[in-house]
């Protein structure tokens, strides 16, 4: 399985490890070189050095033979931008798009766009955290 990973920051190099470990054959790109660093030593797949949002950078990365493409720049408008042009332009099925707006992220997701939104994750979190606190009744001051 070919998967493509735009942005290689905290997160996106990750994903590019873990499923290279799985045997993935994965190509990250990045527009930062040193963005190679985090993908370790002996990184055994690809690294292209380019804006996602150029199709000569993702053509040389291999999306016309990849079987999917997950996105997570730190930029919502180019993640959204390069994922649909994954899935219209290449007719990449398994497209996954990080979009840290929750409500771009589901208008997006209702066009039949695979988003993932770490944000809405935080708060539904934070919020069933909160709710299995214990805690303690406070008096009132009558």
């Amino acid at each position: 399985m070919k998967l493509i990973v735009i942005g290689c920051g905290r997160v996106g190099s990750n994903v590019a490890k873990e499923l290279e470990a799985e045997g993935w054959d994965v190509t990250a790109v990045d527009e930062r070189e040193e963005a190679l660093a985090r993908l370790g030593e002996n990184w055994p797949g690809s690294f292209i050095v380019g804006h996602g949002m150029d199709v000569d950078v993702l053509r040389r990365a291999g999306i016309e033979e990849a079987d999917a493409v997950v996105v997570a720049t730190d930029g919502d408008n180019t993640n959204l931008v390069v994922g649909q042009v994954a899935q219209k332009r290449f007719a990449i099925e398994c497209v996954v798009v990080r979009v840290l707006d929750p409500a771009r992220a589901g208008y997006y997701r209702s066009r039949g766009l695979r988003t993932v939104c770490p944000t809405s994750t935080a708060i539904e979190v934070l919020t069933e955290a909160v709710r299995a606190c214990e805690v303690p009744a406070r008096e009132v001051a009558g």
